[in-house]
């Protein structure tokens, strides 16, 4: 599920926000799981989702969106 960049600029800047609201509630979904002591099913979901919204930010950085 990780998004590359080139993918996020084929997004419109709509579509951008949406997914960036998508992967913050799934974020903070992940983290509430892991708060409470259960394991995430991928170790590494938290991360790649961090990554993802970072990429996302860039590109919206870039883009001159707000």
């Amino acid at each position: 599920m990780a998004l590359n960049a080139k993918e996020i600029r084929g997004f419109t800047p709509e579509g951008r926000r949406d997914k960036l609201e998508e992967l913050k509630r799934e974020l903070m979904h992940e983290r509430g799981v892991a708060a409470m002591g259960g394991s995430p099913p991928s170790p590494g979901k938290i991360r790649q989702i961090r990554m993802s919204i970072a990429k996302l930010l860039t590109v919206m950085r870039e883009e001159g969106e707000k």
